[in-house]
């Protein structure tokens, strides 16, 4: 299979897994690179151009790109994800929320200064932002950053790096601290719950506190066994299971969807999910029904309030 093969069976979504061909790309890494790289620079032009709803060769190569580590995918999905919006997350689903924060840590190498920028774009989609912020706690669990230096960092957004309104920035902000040991800011956290910048829903302030009474050793080693706080591994893995490949008549369909939304699949999977939720009756601090990986009042349990 040639280049221009493997990139002409990851175009678009076509109801059947392109596994061989992901696995081709794989295989010939060196060859492609410069090809996902072209992927994903065409990718902020989708916007000007007629958008077809089954477009998906910019996400397989930003799971790609993210495997090999390529450092020169960083300013390229940084600069997409820049558009303001809610462009970025029609066209990449569930992506933003669920795996942004490991490709962008999987592709800097260490490196904050693209993410910061990212974090710090007002224009920007909040959700967006809200991942680049994850992707500084990843790189704390990876190993690939200074915990004290990102903590510094976080601090100098709750006074005055970021806008004072509520947003999910906020909430991410917060719940990463969190993740973290909010040791240092604990106080700008106590006065973000007091004016309203933080939705209680999300992160319950109680928590907060209990982490807080926490020896910093242990909330780390936590963050470091957090599956959704590693690099990219495995582009095949991370997406072989997606509802989008599966009948949606078959329960899978309920794990969550990670395509661009149309409109069709997304109501089918939001369908499935709402009935698996109402069987169920699921604590706050359970794993979410819908597949997530994330706890029942951080995934959910939050879109329904």
């Amino acid at each position: 299979m040639t280049t221009q093969e493997i990139l002409e069976k990851l175009k678009y979504n076509r109801g059947v897994f392109p596994r061989q061909a992901l696995q081709e790309a794989v295989a010939r890494r060196d060859e492609i690179i410069p090809a996902l790289l072209k992927v994903i620079e065409d990718a902020k032009l989708l916007p000007e151009a007629p958008y077809h709803k089954s477009y998906m060769a910019h996400i397989y190569a930003m799971y790609l790109l993210a495997q090999f580590r390529e450092k020169r995918a960083y300013p390229l999905i940084v600069e997409f994800f820049s558009i303001p919006g809610e462009f970025t997350l029609d066209c990449t689903g569930d992506v933003v929320t669920e795996d942004l924060h490991r490709i962008l840590a999987s592709v800097s190498h260490g490196d904050a200064t693209l993410i910061k920028s990212l974090v710090e774009n007002q224009h920007a989609n909040e959700y967006v932002r809200s991942a680049a912020i994850d992707a500084l706690a990843t790189q704390v669990a990876c190993g690939e950053a200074n915990r004290e230096e990102v903590m510094a960092y976080y601090q100098s957004l709750f006074r005055g790096g970021i806008e004072r309104e509520h947003s999910h920035v906020w909430n991410e902000l917060v719940s990463c601290c969190t993740d973290l040991h909010p040791g240092e800011v604990i106080e700008d956290i106590r006065q973000a719950f007091e004016q309203g910048l933080v939705h209680d829903g999300f992160i319950d302030p109680r928590y907060v506190m209990s982490t807080f009474k926490r020896s910093k050793e242990s909330v780390l080693l936590k963050l470091r066994s957090d599956t959704h706080r590693q690099f990219i591994q495995d582009a095949i893995k991370e997406i072989e299971w997606w509802a989008c490949f599966k009948p949606l008549n078959q329960p899978e369909a309920i794990r969550g969807q990670k395509v661009p939304r149309t409109a069709d699949a997304e109501t089918a999977v939001r369908e499935n999910k709402e009935v698996a939720i109402r069987k169920q009756k699921v604590g706050r601090n359970e794993p979410c029904p819908c597949g997530s990986g994330k706890k029942y009042k951080k995934c959910c349990g939050f879109k329904q309030l």
